[in-house]
């Protein structure tokens, strides 16, 4: 489970204010009512998901490793970034497992997309193509290339390689599966893209990375239970959806994710999503950014110290690693390390860790909350999802604003397809 840290932030934060507010709009989620209520399956998924999909889910994965060396997610956006952040945050940038997984159709890049195709061409691979419509541009130009390449590969039998994640009854992909012989999984009607890591959307490709699937719900059931509750005093989903808009409201336009760990990177970009796309509306909201500290700090470093104080940090944390290293001594001590030798490299990480803290909350006078794993496995991920997805809905009614929508996403979607010659479209 996680710790929300909230004595960084320099000002102290106005619960009392909020009590009202809180107590209504978690009526409002509870009873799916308000704007985008049509949307809010996601609240109680963990423990309402169809258990028969699961194990199904678990059974495809199971023929997926013993029958091929790489899988290909191809999906963009909620499609595949919160599979992604589970999948690198659980087994590292450099797993040790028989199966690889890369990702296809949240590019339009001609480079990206014939060098992984170039790539596929002496590879076994299984595609897991994730979309709900089945006419998301980037994702099915990608599908179309890949499916290409199957039937290269294996003739009338191709179909056996492809796992369709999509709607229960309609749409272009569903359509195709019926006729074409794939199995499919679904993307329930009231959950959209950004909230479903917790569904099949992100469930299968988890799971065929070999991560505990049915753990990672049952973290996502016990965020549910803890923070389906409007005590502001004791729940810290929502004291960190009340701080953050205490935030928004006091001066501050960015938001910035931090991590200490390479392969948690993704967790901010899926956050930068979730965030980004929930609240970025009507001319409101928080610019939702991320960085990876301590390489970071080379970079983004002077500016978050110095810069334009228009932001505050969110630390996303994990006490133990999963691996570690020992610094040894070296004889001749050129570069002066010895001073570390015997010292582990997670003690060296978080001192880098505290020493950043102190410089920017004392010296830099940029608020920091502060939310600590005790480790990273599937409970503790499947927590964290949930809490993030739950503040993200707070945050957004608390602004007014339909955290379900995107309104300027299907804006750049139809200037592209006027562009493009697609035929209806003026």
């Amino acid at each position: 489970m996680i710790h929300l840290d909230l004595t960084h932030v320099i000002e102290k934060i106005p619960f009392d204010s909020y009590k009202k507010s809180v107590k209504t709009i978690n009526e409002m989620i509870d009873k799916k009512e308000g704007k985008g209520n049509d949307f809010l399956g996601w609240t109680t998924w963990p423990k309402d998901y169809d258990k028969e999909e699961v194990e199904r889910i678990i059974k495809a994965s199971n023929f997926i490793q013993q029958n091929y060396d790489t899988l290909v997610v191809c999906g963009i956006g909620g499609s595949y970034l919160g599979a992604r952040a589970a999948i690198e945050a659980l087994t590292g940038l450099f797993p040790k497992r028989k199966i690889e997984i890369i990702y296809l159709g949240q590019t339009l890049s001609p480079n990206y997309i014939s060098q992984v195709l170039a790539y596929l061409e002496n590879k076994n691979f299984a595609v897991n193509v994730i979309s709900k419509s089945g006419t998301t541009t980037e994702t099915s130009i990608a599908f179309r290339l890949l499916k290409e390449l199957l039937i290269k590969k294996h003739g009338k039998d191709y179909f056996k390689a492809i796992f369709a994640t999509t709607d229960k009854e309609r749409g272009a992909l569903k359509q195709e599966a019926l006729k074409e012989g794939y199995e499919t999984f679904i993307i329930p009607d009231d959950i959209g893209g950004r909230y479903s890591v917790i569904t099949a959307v992100g469930l299968l490709p988890i799971a065929v990375a070999g991560c505990d699937i049915k753990v990672l719900l049952n973290g996502a059931k016990k965020a549910m239970e803890d923070f389906d509750n409007d005590d502001l005093t004791n729940n810290i989903c929502y004291q960190y959806a009340c701080t953050r808009n205490y935030f928004y409201t006091h001066g501050k336009h960015v938001e910035m994710y931090v991590t200490y760990e390479p392969h948690h990177t993704q967790i901010g970009e899926w956050l930068k999503q979730l965030y980004g796309e929930s609240e970025g509306k009507e001319k409101k909201g928080l610019l939702p950014d991320s960085v990876t500290f301590s390489t970071d700090l080379h970079s983004l470093g002077q500016f978050i110290q110095d810069g334009t104080p228009l932001l505050f940090e969110t630390i996303v944390r994990v006490q133990t690693p999963n691996e570690d290293i020992i610094v040894k001594e070296d004889t001749e001590n050129l570069d002066g390390l010895n001073y570390l030798k015997g010292k582990a490299l997670s003690y060296i990480n978080e001192k880098a860790f505290l020493g950043t803290l102190k410089a920017h909350e004392e010296d830099g006078k940029v608020p920091n909350i502060v939310i600590t794993m005790d480790k990273m496995d599937e409970f503790n991920l499947g927590y964290l999802f949930y809490f993030f997805m739950r503040a993200c809905a707070m945050s957004a009614y608390l602004m007014d604003i339909n955290p379900f929508n995107q309104p300027g996403v299907e804006i750049y979607k139809h200037n592209m397809f006027v562009l493009l010659g697609k035929p209806g479209v003026k």
